[in-house]
């Protein structure tokens, strides 16, 4: 196999949302902070693998720089986050320039349903989209536009297969999927960040990926089990956590997440996440 790490584009965030503060009104607490991150990595990540190319959340799209893009109305996106895409930065321009097709994109699977992980659903219609049963509910219809989701920018053809979640032989989760006849390339349900996240493992010989969506908002943080600061649920965030510590200490993992500015070296140098 071989796997690439995609930019696409970068966001800056209130700094109490890459780590919450407070057990209650952590969200709260996140929209009033005056402070803002550096400027982010947005990753997507493409896997060659011999049954087909697989996309790992589609990034962000260029249409963030029109100001009619997100909701006026919704305080997040008001107050909440900042973009900056540039067209040649989307996903579908950057595996052209690998020298791969959009055509061959076998599978695409989806951590959540955040713009700035689902923006260039567009570029593959031809694909079969994987989406957790819980996350594409969430997101869907005036419901979803309040928690934070863009239904609205969703392709008229954006028709995901759910995932349904069956016990496996997937580490310390008790359940996932398994997405290859190989049994190589597995998602396992880490709801926290959203309440329907689901991240990737991709095991290649002694090393296993972990592609870690939001989980945490870096390696470090992982580490530390601290939670972000918009997870509708700390307590279910944290027991993700919590397994993906059990996860990794069973054996090398290289721990992505997909907006930590170290995440493509780690993958590049197969540099495993160390746990306590």
């Amino acid at each position: 196999m071989k796997i690439h790490a995609i930019e696409t584009g970068l966001v800056s965030v209130k700094s109490r949302q890459r780590k919450g503060v407070g057990a209650i009104g952590r969200r709260l607490n996140t929209l009033l902070d005056r402070t803002w991150t550096e400027w982010l990595p947005i990753y997507c990540w493409v896997v060659e693998h011999p049954e087909g190319i697989i996309v790992i959340d589609t990034g962000e799209t260029a249409r963030t720089s029109d100001p009619s893009h997100f909701p006026k109305w919704h305080p997040y996106f008001r107050f909440g986050v900042r973009m900056r895409v540039e067209p040649e930065q989307e996903v579908g321009s950057r595996i052209k320039k690998l020298g791969l097709s959009l055509n061959d994109v076998r599978w695409v699977i989806m951590t959540h349903l955040h713009t700035d992980h689902a923006g260039g659903i567009y570029h593959f219609p031809t694909s079969e989209f994987l989406v957790s049963r819980r996350e594409y509910a969430l997101s869907l219809g005036w419901k979803g536009k309040l928690r934070g989701y863009l239904p609205n920018c969703f392709p008229t053809w954006f028709d995901p297969k759910i995932v349904s979640y069956t016990l496996g032989e997937y580490g310390a989760f008790r359940t996932g999927y398994t997405v290859t006849k190989a049994e190589d390339v597995l998602v396992v349900p880490t709801p926290g960040h959203t309440l329907g996240h689901q991240s990737v493992i991709v095991r290649d010989g002694e090393i296993t990926y972990f592609f870690a969506g939001d989980t945490s908002y870096s390696d470090q943080l992982m580490i530390e089990r601290s939670i972000d600061g918009v997870s509708p649920n700390a307590k279910l965030a944290s027991e993700t956590i919590d397994r993906i510590h059990a996860f990794i200490s069973g054996g090398p993992t290289v721990y992505l997440p997909s907006h930590d500015p170290q995440s493509k070296e780690r993958m590049v140098q197969r540099i495993p996440t160390i746990v306590s």
